[in-house]
């Protein structure tokens, strides 16, 4: 088992795929109405394989923490097998397996050898977790009290402390204000029928979108889309969020906590996937704070000033508009320096936009540094979900490079000037008086 486990680490490594193009994506709808996405990647005997419910934490509705506990959970136990069980029987054929939430996806991943003799038994695995777990008494109460805890130690965190201000206070009644770990409140409300609930009501297969990457032909694939939907509940997709409303004003959040450093987040909401935008603000936010320390925001927050040791800015697209952030930390008593120095420059820089040198510069950095986006199996999973589940072009990773280059300077300039309004930021800083 130790020669299979060390494939396994050295298949993320190694390339899949040719760096100068993007696999070819195959898309299905499974028998029982699963939304399939698949490429063939034959250089490595590993499949690759990630689960998607629309089933985050954007549909806790007033029990937050409910999407995020029931995901959880999964992998607590199974058709009467704890945790324990589990994980051995996906250790004991050299599968790596892994589940989490965020606010609009609910993700189980597998990876095996793709020989039948390891790849069968972690299949039956994973079926089985995703038809009867157990949601046990025992074990939910004790990792309640692990959120719990976990929640309490955020209390201490001036950056989480940060985010859950910020997130409330751009969504308000939305559901992406909710924080996927929940409130205190909230998740010691929670039972164990709640989470068969919500299990039986979102992990179904039409709210599923299955990727597959790896050395697998299409019909096998096929094949093993049927045997993991088999017993599987159709049930219904999810219904759409609401649309996120504009700010309309802006609002600072001072937040008094017991650190020597501030933390600061500004912004707004920003883009969804399938923005027509959203390949404009990207380009237009790398030389803004997306590049690093070459950024515009870089260069006049830390190399010029020394506010801060990093500073970014990026846009979160979502199902509906996620965030438009910019963060940084400063020292207590630099932070009104900092505000001013980070206003300023946003202001700026989307009412006279970027520079051709900034543009030029971006561009190329953004399509050079693209096929090594799309260099493992892993990434290109993570790719096949997302296209899926966004119900993005087939031809989105082959259109990548060709949608950047063909923006011009004059559309970016338009652009920012329309979509990002600094005049409605929401701006929450967290630290020591």
């Amino acid at each position: 088992m130790d020669i299979i486990k060390k494939i396994l680490v050295g298949g993320l490594c190694l390339l899949s795929f040719n760096l100068q193009a993007a696999p070819k994506i195959h898309h299905w709808v499974s028998d029982h109405g699963a939304q399939v996405y698949y490429a063939h990647a034959p250089g490595l005997p590993i499949v690759d394989i990630e689960i998607v419910f629309n089933a985050g934490s954007a549909r806790d509705g007033k029990k937050s923490g409910l999407a995020s506990l029931t995901n959880h959970m999964l992998s607590m136990g199974a058709g009467g097998q704890d945790a324990t069980r589990i994980a051995k029987r996906f250790e004991g054929v050299g599968a790596v397996f892994s589940n989490t939430a965020g606010r609009d996806m609910a993700v189980l991943k597998l990876r095996s050898l793709s020989q039948k003799q390891w790849l069968a038994p972690a299949i039956e695995t994973l079926g089985l977790i995703l038809r009867k777990p157990d949601f046990n008494k025992k074990d939910f109460e004790r990792e309640r009290k692990r959120y719990l805890l976990s929640l309490k130690r955020e209390k201490q965190n001036p950056g989480s402390v940060a985010a859950r201000a910020f997130y409330k206070a751009i969504y308000g009644n939305h559901p992406y204000a909710n924080m996927t770990k929940g409130t205190t409140a909230s998740v010691k409300a929670l039972n164990q029928r709640d989470l068969k609930t919500f299990f039986k009501q979102y992990y179904v297969a039409k709210n599923a979108t299955i990727a597959i990457v790896g050395d697998m032909d299409k019909a096998t694939a096929r094949k093993l889309v049927d045997q993991l939907m088999k017993g599987v509940s159709s049930g219904k997709a999810a219904p759409a969020l609401p649309k996120v409303a504009a700010l309309t004003r802006s609002r600072v959040i001072r937040i008094n906590h017991p650190s020597t450093q501030s933390h600061i987040l500004m912004g707004q909401p920003g883009n969804y996937r399938g923005d027509p935008d959203y390949f404009v603000l990207y380009l237009g936010n790398h030389a803004l704070g997306g590049s690093g320390l070459v950024s515009r925001l870089s260069e006049e927050i830390r190399e010029k000033r020394g506010l801060s040791y990093s500073v970014y800015s990026y846009f979160s697209p979502s199902a509906r508009k996620g965030v438009f952030q910019i963060g940084m930390q400063t020292r207590n008593d630099q932070v009104e320096k900092g505000l001013k120095v980070l206003r300023k420059t946003v202001k700026e820089y989307v009412a006279k936009g970027m520079t051709k040198k900034e543009f030029e510069a971006s561009r190329k950095n953004i399509t050079g540094g693209f096929p090594l986006r799309i260099d493992s199996n892993k990434k290109i999973l993570g790719y096949l979900a997302m296209i899926g589940f966004y119900n993005l072009p087939l031809t989105y990773l082959d259109d990548f490079n060709k949608k950047i280059e063909a923006i011009t300077l004059e559309q970016v300039h338009e652009t920012l000037r329309r979509r990002i309004v600094s005049e409605h930021f929401v701006t929450v800083i967290v630290g020591g008086a």
